[in-house]
């Protein structure tokens, strides 16, 4: 039987306030589009929500530079099968709390993205469709040919899967060519350490305020400072799940690192960040550097001031430890429990999980496949840019950090994370109380 869905105000409130760094932006953390915008396109319009009483998939997705291929995708499936879709893009901002709308109501998407930070609260409470016996059933579907990474965040407790994988994600640095070439400072290459792009960002930076050498936000976890983190021998979250890592040494080095640089003044200031994301300072020509991820492409390389003026290479690596992390992720494709179309739904998730589906996103540069082996074309979808910059940083991943609390612990490490960024409090302190209250909250799970 199925437990009620029920969430204190608590955790409402926390819902409804989540804010991702990638993705997301929330990992896959993904390029919000503007505030308040939801979009809907189909092959037939219709109302938003479940729309099984019109014979159409409702689609729902939060990532409006992804629609374009998806829809395409898509029509493929409807050709081949005659089950209709209607893509639905609501804003990473609002995204949760419509879902959570669904939820109480009882009039989820028919089919939905998923992502590390909310799976086991749409798991536990048996909202989602479980989709173990279909998998193992399907002739389409191979699952071994997904990272085990991301096949396990959609896993609950070992016995069911919610939720097959759609993408994988990596970080790259972004730089501005023009800026460099007028600095006399050398492009960044494979030895490149961040040391290096310490010294970078001081000659990048212009003193009059119109050129700063990067931008970074306290928000940015998976594209920005937890790569540093790792590289520089610290971690968010023990891999037993049970420990927070931010009073470790390492991590508070590397957090250290960064608000030194703003301290200098390398970085625009937070009052800065918090109204501008780092693409569109970049975009702008505000700033020479930043770190995004593989989910950005879209919007950065369709970018006129970005085509003309930058290119993309790989993360810098710690000099001391050699450690060149990505910090990587994927998202799911999920389906309602109540939806009154499950064998529909069901189809279209195996569509969008097969090495047909997942092949055409990597050559339409969507976003890179999760599926082994459907990369080779990805790099060719932007000519211009290296985007062999993201399949490089493969060599050592890590997965994005989560635990069954990640919005709870994410939301409030981030918001502390604002004293540091500003300097009202120090690194260390702040890595300290952010431990505390994280320890607390992971001991609840």
């Amino acid at each position: 039987m199925k437990r009620k869905w029920w969430l204190t105000a608590a955790m409402a409130a926390v819902m409804a306030a989540a804010v991702v760094g990638c993705a997301g932006k929330a990992g896959n953390e993904t390029a919000p589009a503007s505030a308040g915008e939801t979009k809907q396109t189909a092959e037939s319009s219709g109302e938003s929500g479940n729309t099984a009483a019109q014979g159409t998939l409702t689609v729902a997705i939060w990532d409006k530079n992804q629609e374009p291929g998806l829809t395409e995708i898509m029509k493929d499936f409807t050709n081949e099968t005659g089950i209709k879709t209607q893509i639905q893009v609501t804003p990473w901002e609002q995204y949760w709390t419509m879902l959570e709308a669904g939820a109480t109501g009882g009039s989820l998407p028919d089919v939905f993205w998923m992502h590390s930070n909310e799976i086991a609260r749409y798991s536990e409470y048996e909202m989602l469709l479980d989709l173990t016996d279909r998998i193992k059933e399907s002739k389409k579907l191979e699952m071994d040919k997904f990272p085990k990474d991301i096949v396990q965040i959609y896993n609950w407790e070992g016995t069911k899967q919610y939720a097959v994988p759609k993408d994988i994600d990596t970080i790259a640095l972004w730089y501005n060519k023009t800026m460099f070439d007028e600095a006399g400072v050398p492009y960044p290459d494979k030895d490149w350490t961040w040391d290096d792009y310490a010294e970078a960002a001081k000659k990048l930076t212009k003193a009059d305020g119109s050129q700063y050498g990067f931008a970074l936000r306290p928000t940015n976890d998976q594209a920005g400072w937890n790569n540093i983190v790792y590289d520089m021998g610290g971690y968010v979250i023990s891999d037993d799940k049970k420990s927070s890592g931010f009073d470790q040494p390492g991590t508070i080095k590397a957090l250290t690192f960064i608000t030194d640089l703003m301290k200098e003044g390398y970085a625009p200031p937070y009052e800065v960040m918090a109204e501008n994301t780092e693409e569109a300072l970049f975009e702008a020509g505000k700033v020479a550097m930043i770190t995004a991820g593989s989910w950005m492409l879209p919007e950065l390389c369709n970018n006129d001031y970005v085509k003309a003026n930058c290119d993309i290479a790989d993360l810098p690596k710690d000099a001391a430890s050699g450690k060149r992390i990505s910090i990587y992720n994927g998202l799911g494709w999920a389906a309602s429990a109540n939806t009154g179309m499950p064998e529909e739904a069901w189809k279209l998730i195996e569509y969008m999980g097969s090495k047909e589906a997942q092949q055409k996103q990597s050559d339409l540069g969507i976003v890179i496949s999760a599926y082994e082996g459907t990369t080779d074309n990805w790099i060719k979808a932007y000519q211009g840019f290296n985007l062999q910059a993201y399949l490089d940083m493969m060599s050592d991943l890590v997965i994005r950090p989560y635990s069954k609390s990640t919005v709870a612990w994410n939301n409030m490490s981030h918001e502390k994370l604002i004293d540091a960024w500003t300097g009202a409090k120090s690194v260390e302190d702040v890595c300290k109380d952010i431990a505390q209250e994280m320890n607390a909250m992971l001991a609840q799970e």
